[in-house]
């Protein structure tokens, strides 16, 4: 009886924790998308680990460098409306995966896919690498 009980515990205290994990890295995908529309550098450089990398729309590989540059260049993000469709967790590491509308004056510019990898670096969050596709 006492082996059920604490069985039970167990499997309850890991769907929590799963569920907790699952809800921060929600949050973080929205807050990183409202960060990189309003250009806040010092923001997103707390969010993106050093070496965060992406493969964009556009087929070109960026670094945070590279980002950093293009924003102080002038250049503004569009809105994106991001639906995450799946989340899954190995060890440290998650990946987030589906669709995203990206907006421009107001209207649809084009749909995308896209996986973002998120690392927990010392019980922080971090991106780490992003791919997007689009049409």
């Amino acid at each position: 009886m006492k082996s059920i009980l604490l069985l039970s515990m167990l499997l309850f205290s890991a769907k929590g924790f799963c569920q907790d994990r699952k809800n921060v890295i929600l949050e973080l995908e929205k807050k990183w998308t409202q960060l990189l529309e309003s250009n806040d550098t010092t923001a997103l450089k707390e969010i993106w680990s050093k070496d965060y990398v992406v493969n964009n729309a556009a087929g070109k590989i960026v670094n945070v460098r590279n980002i950093l540059d293009l924003i102080k260049s002038g250049h503004q993000f569009p809105k994106v409306e991001r639906k995450v469709e799946k989340i899954t967790f190995n060890d440290e590491i998650a990946t987030v995966m589906g669709g995203e509308v990206e907006y421009g004056a107001g209207e649809k510019i084009r749909n995308r896919r896209f996986t973002n990898i998120w690392k927990n670096d010392g019980g922080r969050w971090k991106l780490i690498a992003r791919q997007a596709t689009g049409n």
